[in-house]
């Protein structure tokens, strides 16, 4: 390595102004055959995975394929949306709308099962002069957009566009079998990355973007309203990616990101796209329907690679440990997993601690589990917990809580046992205050809204200028986003109590959706965990409202007249006496029958729309 190479190996770090794509064309440039971006398949009835590679500069190759072609179909400024599936065709798709001076809208095909009305809605709500799809998916799409009177515009089939290839060495691996670990990138036989680049692909962008245009719509998940497009500008997500990294990548050079999140949801875009582009370091890719098939496919990726960094939401560290035999546990290697980033609302300690018992004996380290929040307006992350530091979790006074107050205790059980919330660590690169109803700042240990202020606030919602103002506070001599989370700071870290829009006030006492779960879950074994839905409804005399609990019921089971009797009994013993709460119904339903976010959480809002509307049957 030349010194002059070491100089340029870092990336375009101190230029403030550098765009994901001025990093992307940096290692294409001084790292071109460095391995980039992976993706894992698993063929039906293959006896292993299959793993196709892009280098560097054969990302940055298709990523000015699609550029170029873009170019031919929209104007800067315009949207295209991407519907395609989880790879290297979607990670090239969104790079070369960012070419393109385009906006991408990061979205899924029609085939993910129950959000095709989400798909539409969206698809009307961002007017794309264009889509980017797969060319077999093409004429499926064709026919949903045609299906739901939407406007006919360009399909443009990514995986069919012509690629100049430039240099020595493959653009791509063929398959490698399931088992076998991944070459560490800066050792393996295809990084020569000090070597020369040769020229660029035959196209360049007419004009550098700008670091206040928008880079791409980031649509909400959708659990508390109806989905808004987010404007993402090209420094906001630079600077969530730096912030990301700052958090969770202790060196990039011997790192590497595992995601199955959906690459169309913030974390999974950041975590798996923004951040190894701007850090320069490998990302491998699989699909989130790979990972729910057999989540024993994304902790054997874990195991192969040093460095490992991930996440996934609370649900999915339940799942891995319910899924996976012990016997299998003995063939992981989970030592070189550096962070296990857990962003969901709530994070809950249980599930760290039955996840790091589980798989401790293949080397899991317990300090891995980094606990985070962050949310789309924010880019997606805002505060994470220190590295190789231990969970940490504060054992609440329930009634305190209630009250809106963070009061420690040390009971355990009981009616009186506490509410445990777990740390969500300090803010990373901005700002985050608690704010009470009157828009004053409160001090530490009280519950208020939390809110942030940072380089990585999105420009607010597109075509909402109403609730811009009233989110992002713009033009009103404030410019903090109000999350509509609620939180409190405890020992100068982040406690995340709940959605403040779920929350309802009963006597001036505030009682979490999430809480009630948690108590339902504890006390019929019946209950799937983390697949119930906890809400308010205005009672049928119109006089109050009542606590109504949509809870699936476990797929091996088959509940009589007597078990559902027999939970709604013990739920409403147990919501009374903990929550001094009153239970209006239970409703026990088949697996898979509360609604869910297209990240995979669960909707409260739906669920309740489809219990109003009698979708779960006669009230």
């Amino acid at each position: 390595m030349t010194s002059g190479a070491a100089m340029n190996s870092a990336g375009p770090a101190a230029d403030e102004a550098a765009s994901l794509t001025d990093h992307l064309r940096h290692w294409a440039e001084h790292r071109p055959q460095q391995r980039a971006f992976s993706h894992v398949a698993f063929p039906d009835g293959a006896s292993g995975a299959l793993h196709r590679t892009l280098g560097w500069r054969a990302l940055d190759a298709r990523a000015a394929a699609v550029a170029a072609r873009l170019a031919t179909v929209a104007s800067p400024g315009d949207r295209a949306a991407l519907v395609l599936p989880q790879g290297l065709d979607y990670v090239a798709g969104f790079l070369g709308c960012l070419y393109a001076g385009v906006i991408a809208v990061p979205l899924f095909g029609p085939e993910l099962p129950g959000h095709g009305g989400r798909l539409a809605a969206v698809l009307a709500d961002c007017e794309p002069a264009c889509l980017l799809a797969g060319f077999t998916a093409t004429p499926a799409i064709r026919d949903f957009v045609r299906d739901r009177r939407l406007p006919d515009v360009p399909v443009i089939p990514v995986d069919q566009l012509p690629v100049r290839r430039h240099g020595p060495g493959p653009s791509e691996d063929g398959g490698r079998p399931e088992s076998s670990p991944k070459p560490n990138p800066e050792s393996s036989p295809d990084s020569r990355a000090e070597s020369s680049a040769g020229s660029r692909p035959g196209w360049s962008p007419a004009a550098r973007p700008r670091p206040d245009d928008v880079a791409y719509l980031q649509y909400t998940s959708g659990s508390t309203r109806t989905p808004a497009g987010v404007m993402i500008s090209h420094a906001n997500v630079v600077a969530n990616a730096r912030q990301a990294l700052a958090a969770f990548v202790a060196d990039p050079r011997t790192s590497t990101t595992v995601g199955w999140l959906p690459l169309f949801h913030d974390m999974g875009l950041v975590l798996s796209i923004a951040a190894p582009v701007v850090g320069g370091f490998p990302s491998v890719l699989m699909d989130p329907g790979d990972f729910l098939r057999d989540p024993s496919r994304w902790l054997r990726l874990l195991g192969s690679y040093e460095g490992t960094v991930s996440a996934a939401p609370n649900f999915a560290y339940d799942y891995c440990v319910a899924r996976t035999a012990p016997e299998d546990v003995d063939e992981l290697r989970l030592d070189r997993v550096r962070v296990l980033i857990n962003g969901s609302e709530p994070v809950r300690a249980g599930t760290a601690e039955r996840f790091h018992k589980a798989f401790a004996p293949a080397g899991l380290d317990p300090t891995t589990h980094c606990p985070a929040y962050g949310l789309a307006e924010a880019t997606v992350f805002a505060t994470a917990s220190p590295l190789d530091e231990p969970l940490s979790a504060v054992a609440c006074r329930a009634d305190a809580l209630a009250e809106g107050r963070i009061e420690v205790t040390t009971a355990d059980d009981g009616p009186a046992r506490p509410t445990v919330l777990v740390s969500c660590g300090t803010p990373v690169g901005q700002e985050l205050r608690i704010v009470g109803a009157d828009g004053g700042a409160l001090p530490a240990g009280h519950v208020g809204e939390i809110q942030l202020r940072g380089p990585n606030i999105g420009l607010g919602y597109w075509k909402h200028a109403g609730l811009t103002a009233e989110t992002f506070g713009f033009g009103a001599g404030e410019d903090w986003l109000r999350t509509g989370d609620l939180g409190a700071l405890h020992e100068g870290r982040l406690l995340v109590t709940g959605r403040l829009k779920d929350v309802l006030v009963v006597d001036g006492r505030n009682h979490y959706p999430q809480d009630i779960e948690e108590t339902v879950q504890s006390v019929v074994p019946l209950v799937r965990r983390d697949h119930l839905a906890a809400f308010w409804v205005t009672r049928s005399d119109a006089v109050g409202e009542e606590l109504v609990v949509v809870a699936e019921h476990r797929r091996d089971a088959d509940p009589t007249a007597d078990d559902l009797r027999a939970a709604e009994h013990a739920v409403r013993a147990a919501v009374s006496a903990r929550h001094g709460l009153r239970l209006g119904a239970l409703l026990l339903v088949p697996a898979g029958s509360v609604p869910r976010t297209s990240s995979g959480k669960v909707s409260r809002a739906a669920t309740r729309k489809r219990f109003l509307d009698a979708g779960f049957g006669p009230r």
